[in-house]
């Protein structure tokens, strides 16, 4: 199964405030909210949402096309994802802007504020889908996430057109979007992903109940933070998984991304929907033990080790197949 995945391209700058947001926002000046965090720690990584989820899909085996945009300052963050079983032949580079930048503070409460400077992301609209299923010899599902909000909309339109099965994934760029937009994203998705609160909010913005959304589209996967996540299907029993256990909490930045991106890897290998979330909340578990999104190894043995404790021997032989 052959896994397009449009999305985001950033060199992310991490930041760490030892104090809590809470303490210092003042309830009836929110209106002039003026702050400034001295920080302890800082670190430059590589990120944005669609190179995170295609990284997380290389380390387990799923080789994903990466689609998105990126600056002349891409050779090496490229090199690091052809090394790491990124396909990035479809990535287009920019004769003028930098790559996308990703500032986030987050504070002892693991809650995080962030700033996300486009760069040569607003050329993603400029990609044909058709060029990369013609490069690669066809396209069985394009992963929608974060990008220049066109390039959500012309990649979603051509999905349609061309009879491509897409996934809708709005995440950061939710807040901004207004109904018809979302409606115009999520109608004939086979997947829509979101997390709780984002949830509420397609549901707010659209106008839509939830089982008119699920009407809308296959199948919705809603992440529910440390108690797993939900499946939902149109007439069918709802399926929850939940997450395996964690080591230890380093960074919360990139949990969500690597979810998708063993759920999407599971849908590559033909496993079943309850099988594919439990691939994405293992990836998930690894990610948020590691500071950065894309800093983690994926040990083969270990993996299939914490897998088995978490979701047994079964359904560790089943992943065990697809990651020798």
């Amino acid at each position: 199964m052959r896994i397009a995945v449009s999305g985001s391209i950033a060199h992310d700058h991490l930041m760490t405030f030892p104090g809590r947001f809470a303490d210092q926002l003042v309830g009836e000046q929110l209106h002039t909210v003026s702050l400034s965090f001295l920080v302890d720690a800082l670190e430059v990584r590589r990120g944005g949402v669609g190179a995170n989820i295609a990284y997380g899909m290389g380390q387990l085996g799923a080789r994903p096309i990466l689609v998105g945009a990126a600056g002349a300052d891409f050779d090496e963050y490229r090199a690091w994802l052809d090394r790491h079983g990124v396909d990035t032949g479809s990535v287009r580079i920019s004769d003028i802007l930098h790559t996308a930048r990703f500032v986030c503070t987050t504070d002892a409460d693991h809650n995080q504020i962030g700033s996300f400077y486009t760069g040569a992301m607003s050329e993603a609209r400029l990609i044909e889908l058709k060029s990369v299923a013609d490069r690669v010899g066809g396209l069985d599902l394009v992963h929608i996430g974060a990008d220049d909000p066109e390039a959500m909309l012309r990649h979603t339109e051509e999905c349609r057109t061309r009879g491509i099965p897409f996934a809708a994934d709005f995440s950061q760029q939710l807040a901004r979007m207004e109904g018809e937009e979302i409606r115009t994203l999520t109608e004939g998705a086979a997947y829509l992903f979101h997390n709780e609160y984002e949830k509420a909010l397609v549901e707010t913005k659209t106008g839509w109940s939830a089982d008119e959304v699920l009407s809308k589209v296959g199948t919705r996967v809603t992440t529910l933070g440390p108690r797993g996540v939900l499946i939902e299907r149109a007439g069918e029993e709802p399926i929850e998984v939940g997450c395996a256990e964690e080591e230890r909490k380093a960074d919360p930045t990139g949990v969500g991304d690597a979810f998708r991106a063993g759920f999407l890897s599971g849908l590559a290998w033909g496993s079943t929907l309850e099988r594919a979330a439990q691939v994405g909340c293992m990836l998930a578990t690894l990610v948020i033990e590691t500071v950065g999104t894309q800093e983690y190894t994926l040990s083969r043995g270990a993996f299939l080790e914490r897998f088995a404790k978490a979701y047994g021997a079964d359904a560790a032989d089943e992943v065990r197949v697809h990651l020798s």
